[in-house]
Formats: structure tokens, sequence, C-alpha cells
């Protein structure tokens, strides 16, 4: 069955990812397939993946938040993604649960993946996200966060801590979950008009 045709993906990586998503495993093989199309060599670069990225964001710059995203998602720091790393990354970001994302958040802001998130990740990682931001929906935001340096101190705020101190996984999915603003301010979801 899973490995007797050269391709297919292999029965270990098949269960594994039927244990850890909610993706059947028709869904598997079928995201298996496109995948191998895409990426005939198995694996994706950073490079391919900001490419794909910057596509969903055509009126923003979406590299830097698209590099630190890979980042998050290449469990293994070898600079590319493969088809179970692909899998996981899309699991999270779309029909994960709350908790799972807010895990996988937390590894974003985790930029030195020390375990600990600091109140200058949290404006990187916030700058990076304010680049998603079109110039014509700047003009909406609220004033006390309308520059990425602002929504990094409102969202650093929600947390209690001073300027040198530092957040756990845990507080950070806390903190995030108590309070509505900052679940809001973790991400960038594009106006629908």
């Amino acid at each position: 069955m899973g490995n007797s045709k050269s391709g297919a993906v292999s029965k270990e990586i098949l269960e594994d990812l039927k244990l850890h998503t909610k993706f059947t495993e028709t869904e598997i093989v079928q995201w298996y397939e496109n995948f191998k199309k895409q990426c005939p060599e198995g694996r994706i670069t950073k490079e391919e993946f900001q490419s794909i990225y910057t596509r969903f964001f055509p009126e923003s710059d979406a590299q830097t938040y698209a590099q630190h995203v890979f980042r998050s998602f290449d469990t293994n720091e070898d600079g590319t993604l493969d088809f179970k790393e692909y899998i996981i990354a899309l699991h999270m970001t779309s029909t994960g649960k709350t908790t799972s994302k807010l895990e996988w958040a937390f590894s974003l802001f985790d930029v030195d993946r020390n375990g600990y998130i600091t109140k200058s990740e949290v404006k990187e990682i916030c700058t990076a996200i304010f680049k998603l931001i079109p110039k014509d929906e700047l003009a909406a935001l609220a004033e006390d966060e309308n520059t990425a340096e602002k929504r990094a101190n409102k969202l650093w705020n929600v947390f209690e801590k001073g300027d040198n101190d530092r957040v756990a996984e845990g507080e950070f999915i806390q903190g995030v979950l108590d309070n509505e603003d900052a679940l809001r301010l973790i991400q960038y979801s594009p106006n629908k008009m």
C-alpha cells in the first residue's frame, strides 16, 4: 500500500500526520501529490516559501513575516520544509485548535528559540506583521496601535511584564486567551470588503 509505489507518502508519515492533524488519509495523499508536483525534490526552500507567501499579500511587504513563519515551521532547522513540516504548518494555521495555533504563534514570536519571548522579539514580529497591512488600511488603525512599535507595546502590556522581562509559552497562551485585543494583535487579517 503506502510504500509500494515510488513517490507515495510513506506509511509512517501518513500515520503520524493522521494522528497529529485533522486531515484524512485521502487529504494527506492529495496534499502529498500536489507537494511533489510543486517540489519534486521533496523540500521547499525558504525562498520558495517566501515567494508562495507573498502571493497571498500582493499589496504588502510579506517577505519578513514569511521568513519568521518559515523559521517557526522549520523544526529541524535545515533551511527547508519537508512534506511533514509543510502539512503540520498547514494544519496549525488553518484547522488547528486555538491552543495549537497559539503554541505556533509563540514559536513565531520566540525568534531566538530559547523558550521565552522578550519585548524586543514582540517588536520584531509586530514590525513584520505591520508590513503586511496595506497602506490604505493603516489610516483606519486605532491611535494606540497605528505603528509597529505602538502595536508591540500594546501587546507586551497584556502580559504585565517589564521591558526586560520575558514571557514563557504558558503565560503567552493564557494572556492571549484572556484578552481579545491580544489575539487580534498577534496576527493580521485582511479587511474583507
